[in-house]
This record gives structure tokens, sequence and C-alpha cells, in this order.
């Protein structure tokens, strides 16, 4: 599978880009896990957008959220693969690209992501150790991690 990756500021995102990022986090984040949540929180304005395109589709996503918005340190969140696109590695690939953008662009900042409980095993194989206890958010438990650069 070709995939074609962007990497955008909200301002630089066209319409039809942004309609079919909120498409693919409702999908994923709404209607496949049951969880109704307010999913437009006002990060996404000041958040840089990954995505990854296969003819057109949004087959990946992901926020880059800047330190200070969310936690002191910069963080990945919403990371979500379309349905016709899982099974390939995609998440992978984008969490790679989230993480080389994030280490370049915040100088080398440790990341810290909010991380549903079940994915802790794909985020370790990154590098990201656990923070926290486990907690609830919207219903689904998560734990905070952290992944440290080699300063």
């Amino acid at each position: 599978m070709k995939i074609h990756w962007t990497i955008q500021l909200f301002s630089q995102l066209t319409v039809d880009e942004l309609y079919a990022i909120i498409r693919l986090r409702n999908e994923v984040f709404v209607v496949e896990q049951n969880c109704v949540f307010q999913d437009a929180d006002d990060h996404d304005q000041l958040s840089y957008h990954i995505c990854g395109w296969q003819d057109e589709k949004l087959a990946a996503y992901a926020r880059l959220i800047p330190a200070g918005e969310i936690y002191a340190q910069p963080s990945i969140g919403r990371v979500a693969t379309a349905g016709f696109a899982r099974r390939q590695k995609l998440g992978r690939e984008l969490m790679e690209n989230a993480i080389s953008f994030s280490h370049k662009t915040f100088n080398g900042m440790d990341i810290v992501i909010g991380a549903q409980i079940y994915l802790r095993s794909f985020y370790e194989s990154f590098g990201f150790k656990k923070i926290s206890a486990i907690y609830l958010e919207d219903g689904i438990e998560h734990i905070k991690m952290n992944l440290k650069f080699d300063s």
C-alpha cells in the first residue's frame, strides 16, 4: 500500500482534509469504540495534523499537540487507522513519523501521551514508559506514558 504522508498545522488544512480527519476520528473513537465524548476539544487549532493518505482516502491520522497545551511536554493523540487500512503496520509508521516530527519540531523534548490501556505494549515498543496509574477517560481505561529522548 502506497501512503503519502502530510504534516500540517490546522490553518493549513483544506476543508476536505479537515472533514476526512473528523470523519475518521468519529468512525474510530465514537462508532467503533462506542464512546460518546466531545472530540472537538479546542486543541486541534494549535496542533499539527499528521495524515497518511492512500488514493486520496485518509488511512491513518494523529495530532501532535505542542508543549503547554495539555501537558508540559508535547503530546501525540487521536492516533487512528481507518478500517480499510488495518493490519498493514500503518499505525507503526504513523507513530514513527509523529515521534520523529515531534523530536525535530520541539527540540528533542520528551513526549507524553494518554494511552488506552490495551495499547500499552504497542507504545512501549517505541520506548514509551508508564508514568501513571490507570485512570478512566470517557469510560475507557488509560495510562499516561512518557518517551524520553537522550540529551
